[in-house]
């Protein structure tokens, strides 16, 4: 494992102890982040943060007993453990696990497949306060508003300022700080003051929420 009191605190909660081992060396590899627990249980991942208090967690969905939706609630809501970031990282990308996995707390959701390089990536940008999303899961989740029937817009948002309101659409399409500021032309200062606006508006936990309350309000259908 690496040290460092500035590294990036990470545990891995899998069932399979080859796939938490392969992940641990991707991590540990990379000088920012430091692997300091694995588990292979729902369970066993809420004890450990817990106990360590990692910044981040990377999070299977099948597990035995407590599944990996039910072990994100008790992370995220946990007295001790409410600041834990948690990113699901699963073979499976179908819409209702990335649904269930947003509004239990989840931070991210990365599919198994993902290249190394994007993993450390998602890592950075959740401990940043952003919300990675797999392009697949991103897409399909798009998809499926796109196809349930037109809802009123939640009165909540129409307390956004317009420029409130393209931010909050770009971070409903996965956009990070940076390609936000570049799509619009502001400063990454900027962008963050729209970001703790939108937070405060929408009484949002995090950016994940943030990603929920543009698909709800139908601001990533409007912009197809």
């Amino acid at each position: 494992m690496n040290d460092g009191g500035s590294s990036i605190r990470v545990v891995i909660a899998d069932d399979q102890p080859l796939l938490r081992h392969s992940l641990a060396a991707v991590i540990n590899a990379d000088h920012d982040m430091t692997v300091v627990g694995e588990a292979g249980t729902g369970d066993e991942v809420v004890g450990l943060s817990a106990e360590l208090r990692p910044d981040v967690v990377l999070m299977d969905i099948r597990m035995p007993g407590t599944d990996g939706i039910a072990a994100t609630r008790r992370v995220t809501t946990g007295a001790g453990t409410g600041s834990v970031k948690v990113i699901v990282l699963t073979m499976f990308e179908l819409d209702e696990y990335v649904r269930a996995a947003l509004h239990a707390g989840a931070s991210g959701f990365l599919l198994k497949d993902s290249h190394p390089d994007a993993l450390l990536d998602a890592i950075r940008r959740t401990h940043r306060g952003e919300s990675p999303f797999a392009p697949k899961v991103l897409t399909r989740m798009i998809e499926a508003y796109i196809a349930q029937p037109a809802r009123a817009k939640p009165a909540s948002l129409d307390a956004l300022t317009a420029r409130e309101t393209e931010v909050l659409t770009l971070v409903g399409h996965g956009l990070s700080n940076d390609e936000i500021a570049a799509r619009l032309t502001i400063s990454i200062k900027t962008v963050k003051t729209h970001i703790g606006n939108l937070l405060s508006k929408l009484q949002a936990r995090d950016r994940a929420h943030l990603v929920i309350a543009a698909y709800e309000g139908d601001l990533v259908h409007s912009t197809r």
